[in-house]
């Protein structure tokens, strides 16, 4: 029988966090929990200003609110999900 994972500790910083993964085996611990993350390395060189009805707007936010990302992140998110898509 498997053993119970165990449950990720608390890691303070980077330097911690980096340590830890150096070391540990993390098929031993439970990462059920974990998220993919998307890190956003290409500078933002252009702006878009756009006009929205205000039911849309409010939507966009708690739609991003939801997901736990701030709603400029969220609307570029979703046109570089379709702009993915269409290619």
């Amino acid at each position: 029988m498997k053993a119970k994972a165990k449950p990720m500790p608390s890691l303070p910083s980077d330097e911690a966090a980096e340590a830890f993964v150096a070391d540990a085996d993390l098929t031993e611990y439970d990462l059920s929990g974990f998220k993919p993350m998307r890190f956003e390395i290409e500078p933002k060189s252009a702006a878009l200003n756009m006009r929205l009805p205000a039911s849309l707007l409010a939507a966009l936010k708690a739609k991003a609110k939801a997901k736990g990302v701030p709603y400029t992140r969220y609307v570029r998110m979703l046109l570089e999900t379709d702009v993915a898509r269409s290619r």
